[in-house]
């Protein structure tokens, strides 16, 4: 069954091959970004391979602007039936050198950001008796990681939050899961190696037990699966996807 799906931070990385799997499977998607131009180009690949699909320039920070993209969506696509929250921001700085400015950011967009979007999108879940929300933490929320310290609260609030939804949601047929990604090849972790924030995809590999990192493609199947009608007795649930390293 075709339905309408919402994938925000969709313009590159993860966002951009959910939004892509979800399209192939015949889902009419909207792809949300902070970067608005990449999120278009995105949106006419996938019209260009016959999918619908819109794309929205939005700051999921800005609850307005959620609003209204959601607005455009139920125009052009119809009611919202799957929301995935994708849009994310990372920071490597030592935890006493963490600004408010930089704490407050980072939980405007990570938490707040989703929390937003998934509650401008569940009144019409609610009115079909039927919904998929996947969030996209992380697992240093799990493990804990140096230097991100306001990162690691944001997407632990993002666990808190899937959790608290799914025991809410749940007797409305609408499912709430969370995929803690681990190690994934995105643009995002290659702008940290780049600076040396991070290792090597080569040396992280060799940490884990499937012995490589994991792609944007892993994340789309595990997320394509979760938003399907068989996963209707998941919810609540961590999704690891980390090759086995934080199992």
């Amino acid at each position: 069954m075709s339905r309408v799906a919402v994938v925000t931070g969709a313009a590159s990385g993860m966002g951009l091959a959910i939004a892509g799997r979800l399209a192939n499977d015949g889902h009419r998607v909207a792809l949300l970004d902070l970067d608005g131009d990449a999120a278009e180009r995105a949106a006419r690949d996938l019209r260009g391979s016959g999918a619908k699909a819109l794309a929205a320039k939005v700051d999921v920070s800005d609850r307005g602007a959620v609003d209204d993209a959601l607005r455009r969506v139920r125009d052009e696509l119809g009611p919202v039936e799957i929301m995935v929250t994708s849009a994310g921001l990372d920071e490597f700085v030592g935890f006493t050198e963490i600004t408010a400015a930089q704490w407050e950011r980072m939980l405007a967009v990570n938490l707040t950001g989703t929390f937003q979007c998934i509650q401008a999108a569940v009144p019409d879940m609610l009115a079909a008796g039927w919904g998929r929300i996947v969030t996209i933490s992380s697992s240093s929320a799990q493990t804990g990681a140096a230097r991100l310290a306001h990162y690691a609260a944001s997407k632990g609030g993002v666990i808190a939050l899937t959790k608290a939804l799914a025991v809410e949601l749940g007797p409305h047929g609408i499912t709430v899961n969370t995929i803690p990604p681990g190690a994934i090849d995105t643009p995002m972790s290659r702008r940290a190696q780049a600076t040396g924030a991070l290792p090597s995809t080569d040396t992280i590999a060799k940490m884990i037990p499937v012995r490589r990192t994991g792609t944007p493609e892993d994340v789309a199947a595990a997320c394509a699966f979760l938003c399907s009608d068989e996963a209707g007795y998941i919810t609540g649930q961590q999704v690891n996807l980390s090759g086995g390293r934080y199992v």
